[in-house]
This record gives structure tokens, sequence and C-alpha cells, in this order.
């Protein structure tokens, strides 16, 4: 959605050559964005030890320094994941060890060791599963997510972090939930990549078509003074409809409701609904909707 909404409003010598090259580039932005999420998190609980180290080293340590807690270097979760196959090879591949800021990292490390959460991480004796994972969602959760200061961070390194905020929320929680379910080599399966690709290039090369179904159902609205945004929408919607034979309308047409609310506005949901039902229902109505899977040219003409 949000690369055809780039190629709607840009053409000329600005026009994106290669909008499958640039769809792949999205989802590798978003693959690393998530391995440094993980990465960053693991380096929290690594930093228990070093934390350890540094106060034992003081000229004139006190008790407490001789005696920090650094259970959570060995949460088993934590070892879980560096030891996972695809978690070092990515690490290896993306190294976002470049972009850890030190400071950042003890600030989160503190937060968390001043906690109640963690103070009852540490002082409770056994490794319980579930508490393994708590305190490792807890970082994530409650200390990266609602500091302003590390979204900013993220923000400066990530330009893809306001739009895949959310998605990573989701990723994160499952992945901490099942690591070794999760292959970080590639953030989408091929048949995701596949369809994602199918329905950029064929929401594109039929988009005259699609408007000449579109546009008389907008009845007294100016197709120009329309949401670039929800057209692009009603676009990829009725592509569903015509294309994609495995796609069940009604699935569709949720999915571009909720799609607008998110990135639109809600009345926007509301207004593409009603123009994709009515599409959906003349066409039933005439016998014309015979869904047919498109057969891609791999390019965007």
């Amino acid at each position: 959605m949000q690369l055809l909404y780039m190629m709607d409003g840009i053409d000329g010598e600005n026009a994106i050559k290669n909008p499958v090259a640039q769809l792949q580039k999205s989802f590798d932005n978003t693959r690393e964005l998530l391995v440094y999420i993980l990465y960053f998190i693991t380096e929290v609980s690594r930093y228990a030890e070093t934390d350890a180290l540094k106060k034992a080293n003081k000229l004139l340590p006190s008790t407490s320094d001789l005696n920090v807690n650094t259970k959570i270097s060995g949460n088993k979760l934590f070892w879980k994941i560096i030891e996972n196959d695809s978690f070092k090879s990515a690490i290896i591949d993306l190294k976002p060890e470049k972009l850890i800021d030190k400071e950042m990292l003890k600030r989160v490390y503190n937060k968390m060791a001043e906690s109640e959460v963690y103070k009852e991480y540490i002082n409770t004796q056994s490794r319980d599963k579930q508490n393994e994972k708590a305190v490792l969602k807890y970082i994530f959760t409650d200390l990266m997510l609602a500091d302003d200061v590390f979204t900013s961070h993220l923000e400066e390194y990530f330009n893809n972090w306001d739009d895949d905020c959310e998605l990573m929320e989701l990723l994160v929680i499952g992945y901490l939930g099942k690591p070794n379910g999760f292959n970080l080599q590639e953030i989408v399966t091929s048949e995701k990549w596949e369809f994602a690709k199918t329905l950029l290039i064929s929401t594109f090369n039929k988009r005259k078509h699609l408007l000449e179904l579109i546009k008389p159902k907008l009845k007294n609205w100016d197709s120009s003074r329309i949401a670039s945004v929800d057209m692009v929408l009603m676009q990829m919607g009725l592509c569903e409809f015509l294309y994609f034979d495995s796609i069940p309308v009604k699935v569709t047409m949720n999915e571009y409701i909720d799609l607008a609310k998110a990135y639109s506005t809600e009345q926007s949901g509301h207004f593409i609904n009603g123009i994709l039902d009515s599409i959906h229902h003349e066409m039933s109505e005439k016998g014309t909707l015979n869904k047919i899977a498109y057969v891609s040219p791999r390019t965007v003409n």
C-alpha cells in the first residue's frame, strides 16, 4: 500500500524505476529493524555482567558493588536466542552492534535494575520458563517501547520505525515466545513474498481498469478530492476481488476496512467498504465477478 501510494504521487525522473526491488528493500528494512531490537534486548540482559565487573573494579567498591546480581545473564531464553543459528547468522550479516548506543544501553539497563519487576525476578531462586520470558518481554515493552528517548533512537537509525512499530511489537513478542520458529534470514515466507509482489504488480498494471470500475461508484464525489491513500486501498481491494482466486471477498473487505482505519480515517473505512461492496454487489448480479488468478509479467509497466 505504501509503495503504491508513493508511485501514485511521483512520476517522470522521480518515478520508482523498479518497484519490486523497492518492495524487497522495504522487507529488508523491516528485517534489519527486528534484528536490531532483538539484539538490543539481549545486550541489556548481557549488561548485568558488565555492570557487575565495573562496580567490582571500583577503587573502593561497596558491599552492593561486590554483589551485583547477574541472574539475567543466565536467563534460559536469552541463551536460547543468542545460540540460535538464525539469530547468529543475522547478527553476522547485519552487524547491529554498530548501531548500539552504549549510553542508551546503560540507560535501559539502569531503569531495569531499579524496577520492582526486575528486583522480584532476581530475588526468585528458581528459573521458571514463564518468568524467564516475562522479564525479557518487560525489557522490550516497558523499558524500550515505553521510553520516548529509546524510540527516538530507533527513529534516528530506522526511517521505517513509524510504519513498522506496531508490527515490531507483534513480531518481537512472537519471537520471544518461540525463537526457534523464526527464520531471521527472511522476514516473510516465499509464499507471502509472492503474494505481496503479485499484488503490487497487478494493482499497478491494472490501475486503469480498476479506476474504470471505481469512478462510477463515487457519484457526487470528486475523485481528485478523495484521499490518495483511499483510492489506492480501493484499487488494491478490487484487484483482490478480480485476480486473487484464493482469497474470499469477505476477507478482502474486512482487511481493507482495517487498513483504511489504520492509515487514513475512521470515515475512510466506511467509505471504502461502501464503494467495494457496491462494486461487488453489481458484479455479482451481472455474473461478472469470476475470480481468476493473475499471471504476473514480473514487471510493472
